[in-house]
């Protein structure tokens, strides 16, 4: 079942009237305590407490901020996953098959496609509509006076979409969050424009290279299977298949439908977070073992690695695409600084698609490392940083801050850029240096420069 935006924004609307209260979730942690493996289904958590932000240098104040998002948590976007494994524990049990275990999972998978067919497959679930509004709370509370100056000034607050039902969702949601959070503010948000060039580049027509990278690419291709076919996978879904479905039903399934029936269970064991407000009861942890889940989240940060992140040393193909995205940063953050731009923020609502390939180019800590163009070296968690949690969970988010203030010389405006990233303050590229050794403020010029761009 197909949302439309229109939907969506209603979906915005009777939330936040209601006040959804969703328990947070830890970015590795599940509320019990123990270890789980969502990747970049991961729900948002804040990494940085507001006390504890660097202060801007003296005489400095923030004049203008511009923000990349990814979406809110959402539904899955169809059923395929829920209804094959559905499928092979109707047969199990149609042949006395499941194990006391397996007997419990099909009303859980059950009521995880009820909750994303309660609001749309694809669409920002209640927890999204959380996320983007507690993080536009917190942006009005690290910047009180930017917003101050914007009030008083009258300057535009401008919203960007890809035009997707879930990032109009998030962009409605987030605004609310906003006017939520001052009310005077209300009239100076923009309504959301779209803008598939800059947010939904992936799917464009100048980057069929790209997606005839992820369709044909000889090398994309080996790597994924060579991954995929390391005997810990089979092992895993064996594992979990001996859980659920007693020995004789299991010794039916073949290699092959093992794994792909532990893949589809993994996948809708990612996506139960997300679907905390409208399937509230699910709980998807015991009939996956957090060793076998653990694998499964490696084989699908592998993909979203070489398809979206830095892939192969050597190729740029997966992120080249993202440089409109960083011209378009630094194109406001200097319309601003030149006096040419009124706007008080730029909001931008967007996908993984994006957010990983910007990463890469922005050289974020852990987004950018490159794996070895040989297969038989692939990209693993032990020689490499990159997860899927950490560069684009649900919500994740890049924001600029840009300040103005007067030199120790006296003599004009100086601008500063401070960067965070999932609000917490995060370094350029090492070949950017700081005002200050260890500050998190950065000359604009200096960005101009180090970027490529002066």
């Amino acid at each position: 079942m197909k949302r439309s935006a229109a939907a969506g924004a209603a979906l915005v609307a009777v939330l936040t009237a209601a006040a959804v209260t969703i328990p947070s979730a830890s970015a590795r942690e599940l509320p019990h305590g123990a270890p789980h493996y969502y990747t970049t289904k991961t729900p948002y958590t804040p990494q940085e407490r507001l006390r504890d932000y660097e202060a801007a240098p003296k005489g400095f104040a923030p004049v203008f901020t511009e923000n990349v998002a990814r979406h809110g948590s959402r539904a899955m976007t169809d059923s395929s996953d829920g209804d094959a494994v559905l499928a092979v524990l109707a047969s199990a049990g149609a042949q006395g098959g499941l194990t006391r275990l397996g007997a419990r999972l099909a009303p859980q998978v059950q009521a995880l496609l009820a909750g994303a067919e309660s609001i749309g497959y694809g669409s920002l679930a209640g927890r999204g509509v959380q996320e983007q509004r507690d993080t536009a709370l917190r942006m009005e509370r690290r910047l009180p006076s930017l917003f101050a100056a914007v009030k008083a000034k009258g300057e535009p607050i401008e919203v960007e979409t890809s035009g997707v039902a879930r990032a109009v969702a998030s962009a409605d949601a987030f605004t609310d969050g906003l006017k939520a959070g001052d009310p005077a503010l209300a009239p100076l948000i923009q309504s959301p424009v779209t803008d598939k060039d800059l947010l939904y580049f992936h799917k464009q027509p100048q980057n069929a290279d790209y997606q005839a990278y992820l369709a044909d690419d000889p090398d994309l291709a080996a790597v994924i299977a060579r991954i995929d076919g390391r005997p810990n996978t089979a092992k895993a879904a064996g594992h979990v298949v001996s859980g659920l479905f007693a020995e004789h039903f299991a010794a039916t399934i073949s290699d092959d439908d093992k794994i792909s029936f532990s893949r589809s269970l993994y996948e809708l064991y990612s996506a139960a977070a997300d679907l905390r407000a409208e399937a509230p009861a699910v709980d998807l942890d015991s009939f996956l073992p957090a060793a076998d889940a653990r694998w499964f989240a490696y084989l699908d940060d592998a993909e979203e690695f070489y398809q979206k992140g830095p892939a192969f040393s050597g190729r740029t193909i997966t992120y080249d695409m993202a440089g409109v995205l960083l011209d378009d940063l630094f194109a406001q953050a200097e319309a601003k600084a030149d006096g040419s731009s009124d706007k008080g923020a730029v909001l931008r609502f967007t996908h993984a698609e994006e957010v990983e390939p910007l990463a890469v180019l922005l050289r974020l800590p852990g987004s950018a490392e490159a794996a070895d163009a040989d297969p038989d070296h692939p990209y693993t968690y032990r020689n490499n940083p990159w997860r899927g949690a950490d560069v684009a969970p649900m919500a994740a988010n890049i924001q600029w801050d840009l300040y103005a203030g007067t030199p120790h010389n006296g003599k004009g405006t100086k601008y500063l850029v401070r960067m965070l990233r999932n609000e917490k303050e995060t370094a350029f590229k090492p070949s950017c240096k700081p005002i200050a050794r260890g500050s998190n403020f950065y000359d604009l010029d200096e960005l101009k420069s180090c970027y490529g761009r002066s």
